[in-house]
């Protein structure tokens, strides 16, 4: 059976993740990117082919002419609809192109979560290139929350206290993204949790989720996440009403959300795995095959009535950040741990002589602490006692 993957640049959800997966089930795997070089290196032994996957049309030309396909899959926010539609056009099991869009959409997302009654945020949007007077002029709640209409991972996303601000933030985002939309949006206050799904289009199965912890304001910095096995009945009884609102059933999603009086509010609605190692550390946690039943929907194959995972896990993940630009100079090197019955993994994200800027989003993290265990008092004692032990140096 033939599986077609699109991905921009390689990410470890891909090649630790779904590409094992892939081989586990057999399949024969054709990688189509717009940056074949970077795959070459992380995956030699896998048919990559080079193509414009921003292009639907693309996609589909490629893949008519090659071999015919069982599945058309991508875990990137960037290509879900893309994705989407070619799975459509060969009648392959897919996510519905117009889900696709409203999650990766902000925008999208506002209105139609508005016009269908299932919540309704203050947000406005602003074309590229347009002035940001034309917001200033508009009711806007402070504080409130700038973002790219289609970005990720928390890039340029910041969080504003009044008209000046508002106009500052957005142009600065304009200088660095001259062909992005931004959009404007009343600030939803609260602790951050996620929740992740997976479904077949016939059940759908909660795989539980995560607290997330955030930098200081004004930025979203992820910094740390502890696992939630179980969120309360009513907020994932919302949420899950707001997921069949914007038409989101197929596949697997990461959906984060605020609580508010007793009111889930969705942040954003990412439609693919969590990433950031969490998808890794949910498999491993669950003790279940997460990313083989992910490819399998996709496949048209139904996933069971019950996924039979364990449920005593504890789990913490922390991204140690740079709070700096410079050169990374000192770092530990990557570790596997079992301390205590918690088993720790540290992967570094940057080598030793890297130089980068401070961009105040997780393109700052300098590596990836994940551990589970049974006992979250011993997992996170665990993590702190490891993280004291390490020393990162950045030289300006």
């Amino acid at each position: 059976m033939r599986l077609y993957l699109l991905a921009l640049n390689p990410t470890d959800s891909v090649t630790e993740g779904f590409l094992p997966a892939a081989a586990r089930l057999g399949l024969d795997v054709t990688v189509l990117t717009d940056q074949p070089d970077a795959h070459h290196r992380t995956s030699a032994d896998i048919e990559i082919l080079e193509c414009d996957v921003r292009d639907f049309r693309a996609v589909i030309t490629r893949i008519s002419t090659h071999h015919p396909p069982d599945a058309v899959f991508t875990n990137s926010d960037h290509l879900q609809t893309q994705a989407a539609l070619a799975a459509d056009y060969f009648s392959r099991p897919a996510k519905p192109w117009q889900a696709a869009l409203r999650a990766k959409d902000k925008a999208h997302m506002r209105r139609h979560l508005a016009v269908t009654g299932a919540d309704t945020v203050w947000s406005a949007e602003l074309a590229p290139g347009e002035d940001p007077a034309a917001l200033v002029r508009l009711d806007v709640p402070y504080p409130c929350v700038v973002k790219p209409r289609e970005g990720v991972a928390s890039e340029d996303v910041v969080l504003v206290d009044g008209p000046a601000d508002l106009a500052l933030r957005c142009k600065e985002i304009q200088g660095r993204r001259p062909e992005a939309a931004l959009v404007v949006e009343e600030y939803l206050a609260g602790e951050l949790y996620t929740l992740e799904t997976l479904g077949d289009g016939r059940v759908r199965h909660v795989l539980g989720g995560f607290h997330t912890e955030l930098s200081p304001p004004p930025y979203f910095i992820e910094e740390r996440l502890t696992f939630v096995p179980a969120h309360r009945e009513p907020v994932v009884a919302q949420i899950l009403a707001q997921l069949d609102a914007l038409g989101v059933g197929f596949g697997v999603c990461h959906t984060e959300f605020v609580v508010q009086e007793g009111r889930a509010r969705i942040i954003e609605v990412n439609y693919r795995a969590v990433g950031d190692h969490c998808d890794l550390l949910l498999a491993q946690l669950l003790d279940i095959p997460l990313f083989e039943h992910i490819l399998r929907t996709h496949l048209g194959e139904p996933l069971p009535a019950e996924l039979s995972g364990r449920t005593d896990g504890a789990a913490r993940l922390e991204y140690p950040c740079a709070d700096r630009a410079g050169t990374l100079t000192k770092a530990p090197a990557a570790a596997d741990l079992a301390v205590d019955g918690v088993e720790l993994t540290y992967r570094p994200l940057r080598d030793i002589g890297e130089h980068h800027e401070l961009h105040h989003t997780n393109r700052d993290y300098l590596g990836i602490v994940r551990a589970t265990g049974t006992d979250q008092a011993t997992v996170e004692r665990v993590v702190a006692d490891f993280l004291s032990a390490q020393r990162w140096e950045i030289t300006p």
